[in-house]
């Protein structure tokens, strides 16, 4: 391989080079940031492309601070570094909170001159100065000195939240003889105790089984029932004050609600227009929605003759039962196909075909045995590094998500990412396939995207309600029957048969509308939570959910306190569906060929490789050759 002239990171190799690298990296890069800024308000000199390029210094900086700070918090197996690393993380988060209230930074660009900048340096200005208005720095210096103690306890108490949910692991007890229905490798790694009984936990490997396969409604219900208390009631105090402080900042900031602020830089642009998307979801989604909510009920009873409700702890269990009987979809028999290590081979392939690059393996030093290391290589040039930590463990962020390592700046780092995922090590469910190419989908967003110039615009710095498309477009692979026969293979060495792929197609319309109303419930939580902020969380949110879609919430429950989106997405959660819509209109252009080579090098260049360097809307227009629409995703909805 030819080697670029930038090296990736070469992480520590023992406990105490990584508390060290925890805490050294960070703090030289904070010394770094402040220098430069020292020397932009102090040298009256600078041009403003100098004031520029040095601002870009600083945000390299505060990247290569922040990633590797929150990364290690969320997946380091020792818990000193874990520690250190949130502690780190906080500092970095207070520090480029408080730049942006600094009257003397902001005099360096409020009044600069953008005659004679190029298109992305007049951007760049322009964005720097926007975000230096919603930091606060035009209020009074009280309301200044106010709105700094609420982004830094925002901060803090996002992280308490995360940790909350990554440190709350829950287990049941229940009867073996209860656990009818449950693939054979699953009841061989769960062997009953001396009692008679099996200890569920509230891992993934344990409740995504559970949920789908369980015939005993009452183990379902409690397994569930145990993950939707996940972090209560830690953080239910923890979420009450996050709501207040948000409302407040915002009103201090001049914005009707979180939801104003949040939208400002994303493609929605104001709270209304996220409440008009979500109507607009809904009333697309409910005829479709209610028919299918009649299946699923009618085939509930047929288990349990008096249940006049289907609950969230049902869902997953009744579909898996129609699509087995009504769609010949088993997926006991799907899952046999998807062994962990050729799915891991089947998704590097793909990608590899649809991007075309290589993923080589590299023997480096990582934070622990599992992680897999690539340099991601294009005609021999080294284009970045991905590093893949992909099954469960103790203090491990314990849901699934790309996280940056180094930020990729041409001519400076090439760019580095990690996927935190919770696969089991045997045989996946196809919707942990799909998920493994969603999240893959971040991942070679970032690398392709990270060549940029400017810190502000590398790797997924998109708009946060565009970033999910291109993530899930890469999930289709996942249901193509070429693509799932080139790696999805039983333990006789058979490929996964066209017309099982064709049924599983099939089979996945129905449930569609209904699925599509509990990722409803989702947004309007995240949505209503920060506009309305109700006093008592659990009646409130269990309200939205059951507004939201016909499939009921468990009574009682506390999902709220283990939704971890509440932290990063805040109000806008909605940017799911948002992208979904945009990503069913970039699928239409492949037609019929996912590897068309013509089209797949114009998504390339057009989506991925652009970065944020321009606005979503133009992104999708310069691929699709016409601004996107909704009619992709209404007749996806539709079953068609």
């Amino acid at each position: 391989m030819q080697h670029s002239p930038l090296e990736p990171l070469i992480l520590p190799t023992d406990l105490a080079s990584w508390l060290e690298f925890a805490v050294d990296r960070p703090v030289e890069r904070l010394e770094r940031v402040a220098a430069i800024d020292a020397r932009l308000v102090a040298d009256t000199t600078l041009s403003v492309r100098e004031r520029l390029d040095l601002w870009n210094d600083a945000d390299i900086a505060l990247a290569e601070a922040a990633a590797p700070s929150h990364l290690l918090s969320e997946c380091h197996p020792d818990a000193d570094v874990r520690a250190v690393a949130e502690k780190q993380a906080q500092a970095i988060e207070a520090v480029q909170a408080r730049r942006l209230l600094d009257r003397g930074l902001w005099g360096v660009f409020a009044d600069a001159d953008a005659a004679g900048l190029d298109a992305a340096q007049a951007r760049l200005l322009e964005h720097i100065r926007r975000d230096f208005r919603r930091g606060g720095v035009d209020l009074g210096e009280t309301d200044r000195a106010r709105v700094r103690e609420l982004t830094e306890r925002d901060t803090e108490l996002s992280l308490a939240f995360s940790r909350n949910i990554r440190e709350g692991r829950r287990e049941i007890r229940v009867a073996a003889a209860s656990l009818d229905g449950l693939p054979t490798d699953f009841l061989d790694a769960h062997p009953a105790d001396d009692a008679g009984l099996v200890t569920l936990t509230t891992e993934y490997t344990d409740l995504m089984p559970v949920r789908e396969y369980a015939r005993e409604r009452s183990v379902r219900h409690a397994l569930v029932g145990a993950y939707n208390d996940l972090a209560w009631p830690e953080n239910e105090p923890v979420l009450k004050e996050l709501l207040a402080v948000r409302a407040e900042r915002a009103a201090l900031l001049g914005y009707g609600d979180w939801a104003d602020y949040e939208t400002e830089t994303r493609m929605t642009g104001s709270s209304a227009a996220v409440d008009a998307f979500l109507i607009r979801v809904a009333e697309a989604a409910a005829p479709a929605a209610a028919r299918e909510y009649d299946r699923v009920l009618e085939r509930l009873r047929r288990d349990e003759p008096g249940a006049d409700t289907v609950t969230i702890a049902d869902f997953w269990y009744l579909l898996g039962a129609l699509k087995r009987e009504e769609y010949g979809v088993d997926a006991q028999l799907v899952r046999s196909y998807f062994r962990f290590d050729r799915v891991l081979e089947g998704v590097l392939a793909t990608t590899a075909r649809l991007l075309e690059v290589a993923y080589v393996p590299v023997d480096t030093p990582s934070w622990h045995d599992d992680v897999r290391t690539y340099d991601v290589v294009r005609a021999g040039e080294r284009l970045g590094r991905i590093h893949l930590d992909l099954h469960p463990r103790d203090g491990k962020y314990n849901h699934a998500a790309c996280f940056g390592l180094v930020p990729g700046i041409a001519g400076h780092s090439l760019p580095e990412g990690v996927l935190l995922c919770n696969f089991s090590r045997g045989l996946l469910e196809h919707d942990e396939v799909v998920t493994f190419f969603h999240e893959f989908g971040h991942l070679v967003h970032d690398i392709l995207g990270g060549r940029q110039r400017w810190a502000a615009f590398t790797g997924i710095a998109t708009e946060w309600d565009f970033v999910e498309a291109p993530s899930q477009l890469l999930e289709e692979w996942a249901w193509d029957a070429e693509v799932l026969a080139s790696f999805a293979v039983d333990d006789a060495g058979e490929p996964i048969p066209a017309d099982l792929v064709a049924r599983m197609r099939t089979a996945d319309a129905f449930g569609r509308a209904l699925e599509v109303t509990r990722q409803l419930g989702h947004a309007t939580t995240s949505y209503r939570l920060h506009v309305d902020r109700p006093t008592d969380l659990r009646p409130a949110v269990e309200g939205y959910y059951r507004a939201a879609s016909p499939i009921a919430p468990l009574g009682g429950s506390h999902s709220y306190a283990g939704f971890g989106h509440l932290t990063g997405y805040g109000a806008c959660y909605y940017t799911y569906q948002w992208s979904l819509v945009i990503a069913r209109d970039l699928l239409s252009a492949f037609g019929d060929d996912l590897f068309d080579p013509e089209i797949a090098l114009r998504y390339r260049r057009e989506i991925l490789e652009p970065g944020g360097t321009r606005d979503a809307r133009d992104l999708v227009e310069a691929f699709l050759g016409r601004e996107s629409t909704f009619d992709a995703y209404r007749d996806w909805l539709a079953g068609s």
